[in-house]
């Protein structure tokens, strides 16, 4: 049986499965979740109200996995609430977000956010926002499509000045240096083209 969706992984994480584990031999719900797996057979249909059926049969039988997982539901609940903050980020990470509207998208408090993610990530998650901000921002650099400035803003910097000293901080040299570094590296790159 195969799924996906924005769920997916955070629901598997909490589960006993893992890329080690994928086979689970015994689990308290065994006859329970054998009747699920028949009954989202029995709902299969070219149909959308068999999707949605599918659907619901498959989280009925995740949820028999999560009751059966191991895992302590606050390490559960701590690393679901990271794996969401990261989603937002990575999502959302080119718009003047706050830690504010991670904890509010999370559902937790921003105190309880950070205290999750220094436990799970060993940052906070401004850090991690701005650490992946630039990131994507030496990307766009590399790629040398883009001025410092629309680099700045495609990451969710709407201060050059602000970015350039931040950028700085991070990787020891300003945007502009780490793009000449790159240019001079790759003379088959598009900016010289």
């Amino acid at each position: 049986m195969g799924f996906t969706g924005s769920d997916a992984s955070m629901i598997l994480k909490a589960t006993d499965f893992s890329p080690e584990k994928p086979i689970i031999r015994e689990t308290p719900h065994g006859s329970d979740i054998h009747r699920q797996i028949l009954h989202i057979y029995d709902a299969r249909g070219n149909e959308f109200e068999h999707a949605v059926e599918m659907t619901g049969r498959l989280y009925t039988m995740l949820a028999m996995f999560l009751h059966g997982a191991s895992h302590t539901t606050e390490q559960n609940s701590a690393n679901s609430y990271v794996q969401k903050g990261i989603e937002y980020i990575s999502s959302n990470y080119s718009y003047a977000i706050t830690v504010e509207d991670i904890a509010d998208y999370v559902g937790v408090s921003r105190s309880h956010l950070y205290r999750v993610f220094m436990s799970n990530v060993g940052q906070s998650p401004i850090d991690y926002l701005t650490e992946y901000r630039i990131n994507e921002a030496c990307k766009l650099l590399r790629a040398g499509n883009l001025s410092i400035a629309e680099v700045a803003v495609s990451v969710g910097f709407f201060d050059q000045f602000y970015f350039s000293r931040v950028f700085k901080r991070a990787k020891g040299v300003p945007p502009s240096k780490y793009f000449a570094a790159q240019q001079d590296a790759d003379p088959a790159s598009p900016a010289q083209l």
